[in-house]
Order: C-alpha cells, then structure tokens, then sequence
C-alpha cells in the first residue's frame, strides 16, 4: 500500500481522534481502517470511568469492521493520537503505536484475511509517520492459524 493511501487513512484516523471519549486521559486516539474494496471505518479510543472497561480506537474500529461482516477484508490501518485538549483539538509529534492487546486484535485480522495488514502510525501534528506490516509488531502472534483456523 502507497505513501498516499497511508496519508489518506492518517487524515482519517486525526478526524476520528477529535470525537474520542478520553475524559480521564485526556489522551485522544483514531483509528482507521481500510478495507478491501477501498472503504474506511473509522473508531476513537472510549473512555470508561471503570478503567479497565475502557476501549482503544483501533479496537473500536476492527469490532465495527467485524459487526459489518468485513472483518477479513481488512486490509490497513492508520493511527494517531496526543493530548486533548478541552477544544477538542489533539496535540503531540511522536507517532502513536497500537498497544499490545490491539496488536493482537490487528494479527487476528491479519490471519483471518490471509495478509499482513499495513500500520500506519501518525503523531497528532502530522510531523511523524512510520509504516510497519502486523508481523514486524507483533512477531511470532499466536492467533486462529495456531487453532487451525483461518
């Protein structure tokens, strides 16, 4: 996938990051989600003041990927995300990476449609991009191959 695919999918996620529910972080997070035949699902990190119920953007957006059936259309995905700010605006220049746990969702995908999906990762200002495939950030990933299913 192109530089200018990749750009398109940061432009994206930055927009979604302005809707996220981060009020006990303040730190905003979009994800988006390119698919097969060219669409982009969108998802912001949703914030819970039962910590541990809290959900990524990244995961936000594969679960509205999967409920559309698409799950294994997947083909990229683009993140950002930096402090909120009360206008909604998000700031920061180091690019934002998935955490673990989204890692593991992303490799999911990533088996279960037969390809290494594209990462994209953004910084807030748009200073910083790195492209990273799912098997370069989560090597050796047990998912639905190691259960003979894929």
């Amino acid at each position: 996938m192109g530089a200018v695919a990749g750009a398109v999918l940061i432009d994206a996620a930055r927009t979604a990051a302005k809707h996220a529910h981060a009020p006990y972080s303040r730190f905003g997070v979009g994800a988006a989600v390119l698919l097969s035949d060219g669409e982009i699902i969108t998802g912001t990190n949703f914030e819970n003041a039962s910590y541990g119920l809290s959900l990524c953007a990244e995961t936000v957006a594969l679960a509205t990927v999967n409920a559309r059936g698409r799950f294994r259309d997947v083909v990229a995905i683009g993140i950002i995300g930096g402090a909120l700010a009360k206008d909604g605006t998000i700031s920061g220049s180091a690019p934002i990476y998935p955490c673990g746990r989204c890692r593991q969702i992303i490799n999911e995908a990533a088996q279960m449609g037969g390809r290494d999906i594209d990462i994209h990762c953004g910084s807030a200002d748009g200073s910083a991009l790195a492209r990273h495939s799912a098997s370069e950030l989560l090597p050796h990933a047990f998912g639905p191959s190691d259960l003979g299913i894929g």
